[in-house]
C-alpha cells in the first residue's frame, strides 16, 4: 500500500475516532436521556462524567502528534471502552441496534491502529 493511502486512511479513521469519543462525551454532560441511559446499565452517575474526560483526552491524544506510549493507552482505552460497551448493552438485554455501534467503531478503531503503526514503519525504512 502506498505511503499517501496509508496516511489518508489513518487520518480518516482517526478522525472518525475522536470525533465520535467527542461528541459521545459532550452528550454525556448535556443529554438527559444519556444519564438515563447509565442508569440503565447500572452504572454510578460519577463514572459517567469521568468516561466523559477520559474520551476527550483520548481523542485529542490520538489527533496530536505525541509519543507513541500514549498513543498505545489511548487505543487500550477505547478498545476497553468499545468492548465494555457492548457487553453492557448486550447484558442488559438492549436490542441489537445498541450493541452494534461498539463493534462497529472498535473496527474502525483498529483501522485507525493499524494504519497508524504502518504508516511509522514507512517512515522508518
Amino acid at each position: 500500500m502506498k505511503t499517501k493511502t496509508i496516511n489518508i486512511m489513518y487520518w480518516i479513521s482517526t478522525t472518525l475516532v475522536s470525533l465520535m469519543m467527542i461528541f459521545s462525551a459532550y452528550s454525556y454532560f448535556a443529554n438527559p436521556e444519556v444519564k438515563q441511559g447509565f442508569q440503565h446499565l447500572g452504572f454510578p452517575d460519577y463514572f459517567r462524567i469521568e468516561l466523559a474526560i477520559a474520551k476527550i483526552l483520548g481523542a485529542i491524544i490520538l489527533l496530536l502528534p505525541t509519543k507513541s506510549d500514549v498513543k498505545e493507552w489511548a487505543y487500550a482505552g477505547f478498545v476497553i471502552t468499545f468492548v465494555s460497551a457492548f457487553i453492557a448493552h448486550t447484558a442488559s438485554g438492549d436490542p441489537i441496534s445498541n450493541r452494534v455501534g461498539p463493534i462497529v467503531f472498535l473496527l474502525v478503531l483498529a483501522l485507525s491502529y493499524f494504519t497508524y503503526h504502518k504508516s511509522k514503519m514507512v517512515v522508518n525504512l
